[in-house]
């Protein structure tokens, strides 16, 4: 094979969490870097969990992530004929063989081994079966299932991993692997093997607990008379538990629709997952898409199982801090069209959103998004800690409430005074607010602080942000004298 071409292949039976996320991205990188081909594959076989939902979910998951492929999306349930094609090729040449023995059966042989502290595996009763004793079981009606049968050597099986390095198994610890079912469908391990030599797939990138089926597979290679693809095993993601990330049991903070949800930028989240489990040799974090490709390489993937903190903190911190810092640094310097456009979304989710901000007033938009950017740190906080930008009813939190409101009664009376004075200036501008606000608290001998806090808790709702008066300036002089002389309201 001349061309790169590697394969996504999830299984839809549920949402894309970040474990197949970054199998894809990693997939996706080095199809880039190497201007080879990803192939989406969906794997839906499994018919009782494979749903329509779950397909659309899993591509919706990829184009917000701005993974795309260049050949499918093909289904494997359409290629069934190419899978049971492979194993009546193998039964004819003898690497597969028709096994009835019966689930009981089996059982039984798996106790007395443990019993016996013995190798739990298939013990190859119906390995060597006359033709003559195939066709009197078959006479009798008895099911059978077709099993794989690995060669008789010595010595170790084996394959080379780009992670890992050399893998190797001796062939005794092999055992007759079923490749089709009783019902006559095929098993996953033979048809990703049969998919990816019809596609081409010269290199297979995946999760470490895919090896066990990687040791198999390279048999049916073997047996099929196709080359090996190049393997690269990525180490697994862990919860602080070190137990594996699985949609089951972690539920939808490991969904790739969680973060979208929560306001975080697609490509933020790309860097992050970049980061679990591989390296890029250095220091650096941070990561244009131009930079990742560039030095991604199978060699700096990392052997150890990475750890995603999925741990839910306060409100503003709902997963993996390193996920957030990464989001919060794309926040605050992408583009702030870019951003401008990303949280339009957010905004017409809440009905926040007002047509002028994409006509007359998207300079005043625009502003106002890098005015408060800096303290936020998803994209959803926009229309939440910076709902009072976009609407009258927005939330005054508890902590600026009480320490710098109701602790100054005072402020009641105060502040619509402020609000008054702020009406009747001929330049409402950010020299002149701060000079009546310091006239007003020098008048009522208080610190600055005591107006300024206070003001800003009526007109934002929040405990810090941007320059009270380049707040103000955002605001307009209307809504901020309105909001100063219904200060009574939060004292009630």
């Amino acid at each position: 094979m001349t061309e790169t071409r590697l394969r996504f292949p999830p299984s839809p039976t549920g949402y894309l969490h970040i474990g197949g996320a970054r199998t894809a991205l990693f997939n996706w990188l080095y199809a880039k870097k190497t201007g080879g081909k990803l192939i989406l594959r969906i794997e839906d076989t499994d018919t009782e969990r494979s749903t329509q939902d779950s397909i659309q979910g899993i591509l919706d998951g990829l184009e917000w992530l701005g993974i795309d492929w260049d050949e499918g999306p093909y289904f494997q349930t359409e290629y069934s004929h190419d899978h049971l094609a492979a194993a009546n090729r193998m039964l004819a040449e003898s690497h597969a063989y028709k096994c009835f023995c019966t689930k009981e059966e089996l059982e039984a042989r798996k106790e007395a081994a443990m019993a016996a502290k013995q190798v739990v595996g298939y013990d190859g009763t119906c390995r060597n079966l006359s033709p003559e004793q195939v066709t009197e079981k078959e006479s009798a009606g008895s099911p059978f299932v077709l099993r794989f049968k690995v060669p008789e050597r010595s010595g170790m099986l084996g394959y080379d991993d780009k992670v890992l390095g050399r893998i190797e198994i001796n062939y005794k610890e092999v055992d007759d692997f079923v490749i089709v079912r009783s019902n006559g469908t095929p098993l996953y391990l033979l048809c990703n093997v049969v998919d990816d030599i019809r596609d081409r797939i010269s290199h297979v990138i995946r999760g470490q607990d895919h090896m066990t089926n990687t040791t198999r597979q390279v048999l049916l290679y073997e047996a099929l008379g196709a080359p090996l693809p190049v393997f690269a095993h990525m180490p697994l993601t862990l919860d602080l538990k070190k137990a594996k990330i699985s949609k089951r049991k972690h539920g939808e903070i490991v969904a790739v629709h969680f973060y979208q949800e929560h306001g975080f930028i697609p490509w933020a989240l790309c860097n992050f997952l970049a980061l679990l489990g591989w390296s890029p040799g250095d220091d650096r974090e941070i990561f244009s898409r131009e930079e990742l490709i560039e030095a991604f390489s199978l060699e700096r993937i990392n052997k150890a199982n990475s750890i995603f903190n999925y741990r839910l903190g306060d409100e503003k911190f709902f997963t993996d801090p390193k996920a957030i810092a990464i989001n919060e640094h794309y926040l605050r310097t992408m583009d702030i069209g870019e951003i401008g456009d990303m949280v339009q979304k957010v905004l017409e989710k809440e009905g926040l959103w007002d047509l002028s901000y994409a006509g007359e007033r998207k300079d005043w938009y625009l502003h106002t998004l890098d005015l408060t950017r800096d303290r936020f740190h998803t994209l959803n906080d926009f229309a939440t800690l910076g709902r009072a930008y976009f609407a009258d009813d927005f939330q005054v939190e508890k902590k600026p409430l009480e320490k710098n409101l109701l602790k100054f009664p005072e402020l009641k009376e105060w502040l619509p005074q402020l609000a008054d004075r702020y009406q009747t200036l001929d330049l409402f501008t950010a020299e002149e607010t701060e000079r009546v606000a310091k006239e007003l608290a020098d008048e009522k001998g208080v610190k600055p602080g005591v107006i300024i806090n206070g003001m800003r808790t009526v007109v934002t709702g929040q405990l810090a942000g941007p320059s009270m008066y380049d707040i103000l300036m955002v605001l307009g002089r209307e809504k901020v004298v309105q909001r100063l002389r219904d200060v009574s309201r939060l004292f009630q």
